[in-house]
């Protein structure tokens, strides 16, 4: 129940009015401050020939520590729908373009009633949800699982085709999802580009940065610099007192001796020869 919670308080986070709400971009490893929330990476690519075959985006995703996205419940699909929501804003030029999931069904083609149980993550998940669009999985030679993304299609039986699931052929081309584990965020953001090395794909990459908890750090310091500043004014003002009395009690005058003479004279009348 408590992950469950944490999905739904994700998703208010990312896409809620306020200074939390955080910019999802193409290609940005997405985590969540509590640690215990898992990483996401949505990666689009505008040019159709740039998109990958879903082992190709298995590879990808698995190169960098992660897996093909699972989903265990309807929060975190729902957490992912407002990730795509918040990549596709508009005057982002992001358009069609299905997403692949790492879903998929290892064995021969087939129609029979018990294709759907066929299915499997590739991350080894256990999960059951499942957000077949209407008539899906047609199985047959389809075997591996996209996340509809077609805001321009016209609505086909199951409604609009955006965010629901298909299965298609393993060799399509698509946009993907990446899932991480919960970890501990660098001090600094650190960026790096990833090539997908298709062939014939000589320049197209996707960069990759790895996103932490520093802007909600942020809001925690920020408050804090007034009585910072005025701790360190305070001890400064304290260091240059101490400084200066120390010195009033080493210095001497100039005119001053360092001996005692008495300046009484002494009698010698008694003083014996």
């Amino acid at each position: 129940m408590s992950r469950v919670v944490w999905l739904l308080l994700g998703a208010a986070l990312l896409c809620g009015h306020g200074v939390f709400c955080r910019r999802v971009v193409s290609g940005q490893k997405v985590c969540f401050a509590d640690l215990k929330h898992p990483c996401y990476k949505m990666a689009y690519f505008h040019e159709l020939s740039s998109r990958v075959s879903f082992q190709e985006a298995r590879l990808a995703c698995e190169s960098e520590g992660g897996a093909l996205l699972s989903l265990e419940n309807e929060a975190e699909q729902k957490l992912i729908e407002s990730m795509l929501q918040n990549l596709t804003k508009p005057g982002t030029g992001i358009s069609d373009g299905d997403f692949w999931i790492g879903l998929w069904r290892n064995g021969e083609g087939q129609t029979s009633g018990a294709c759907p149980d066929l299915y499997q993550w590739s991350d080894g998940s256990s999960s059951q949800y499942r957000n077949w669009y209407t008539d899906e999985p047609s199985c047959g030679s389809e075997k591996c699982v996209v996340m509809y993304h077609q805001p321009t299609a016209n609505p086909g039986l199951g409604g609009p085709y955006l965010y629901q699931w298909n299965d298609d052929r393993c060799n399509m081309k698509h946009n993907y999802i990446c899932k991480y584990e919960p970890e501990i965020i660098p001090t600094s953001p650190v960026e790096k580009t990833y090539f997908t090395n298709q062939p014939g794909d000589t320049h197209q990459n996707v960069v990759v940065t790895e996103a932490g908890i520093i802007p909600n750090l942020i809001y925690v310091v920020i408050p804090t610099i007034p009585l910072l500043l005025l701790i360190l004014v305070a001890f400064g003002t304290c260091c240059f007192q101490m400084l200066h009395k120390s010195k009033g009690r080493t210095k001497t005058s100039p005119n001053q001796s360092t001996l005692w003479i008495s300046k009484s004279t002494r009698k010698e009348s008694g003083m014996e020869v």
